[in-house]
């Protein structure tokens, strides 16, 4: 039999679990998102809506400041990296993605770069 430390524990990693997989009202799942697609793409808003920005995944290392602000990226390359940046000109915070990655991101970004997929 189990101790009432051990069921509470127990508990608290099946809450922690269910968190961490969105099980629960109003998460969101994978058939929100629309399908991926090869290449880089920026959105203007959440779960790839709004304006799509095309990310030239060739010119590596070239900064780009955007006329409005991201709030969702999505990627599918073997050889290439996006970097987001919460200011202008790749100042701020900066977040990666490479791979295949499709996510929202939060605070919304201003500017990106593209670097070479190493690995």
């Amino acid at each position: 039999m189990f101790s009432p430390k051990a069921k509470l524990r127990a508990a608290a990693v099946v809450a922690t679990a269910a968190a961490l997989i969105g099980v629960g009202t109003g998460s969101a799942s994978a058939s929100d998102w629309p399908s991926l697609k090869w290449g880089g793409y920026l959105y203007t808003g959440y779960h790839n809506t709004g304006s799509e920005i095309v990310v030239d995944l060739t010119d590596f290392g070239t900064c780009h400041t955007l006329s409005e602000p991201i709030s969702s990226v999505m990627i599918v390359s073997e050889t290439a990296n996006l970097h987001t940046y919460t200011g202008a000109d790749c100042t701020g915070f900066s977040f990666a993605y490479g791979g295949l990655r499709q996510t929202d991101v939060t605070p919304p970004q201003l500017s990106y770069r593209v670097t070479p997929l190493t690995g």
